[in-house]
């Protein structure tokens, strides 16, 4: 992959109740190379996310280092409790340091 990273899906809520539990789902398109295994008898480069990191109104709710483990198009579905309206934010950081992001917010009626 070369360039910047591809742009992030979120599924969130635009509404809610206070004191409500809301579902969060994340994905971003990656191929999320080792570098350890051959492709068309080649070694491709190794191309890794390293971390996700998301964000409620500037405190952190969820942080995800990334392994060789990870597969490709990392999709995660995490739950937030959510109080009052909120601003969200989500980046994915690879080990190269470039780094996507998304926003979100979350109206408590």
């Amino acid at each position: 992959m070369s360039g910047a990273l591809s742009t992030p899906r979120i599924r969130i809520p635009r509404s809610a109740r206070a004191g409500e539990v809301i579902e969060i789902r994340t994905l971003i398109e990656h191929p999320m190379q080792t570098g350890l295994h051959q492709q068309d008898g080649r070694m491709p480069p190794r191309d890794m996310l390293s971390r996700l990191m998301v964000r409620m109104n500037g405190e952190t709710v969820l942080s995800a280092d990334f392994r060789n483990g990870t597969s490709a198009n990392p999709y995660h579905v995490f739950f937030v409790r959510i109080d009052r309206t909120s601003q969200f934010e989500f980046s994915w950081t690879d080990e190269r340091g470039r780094v996507a992001r998304a926003e979100a917010r979350v109206t408590v009626a």
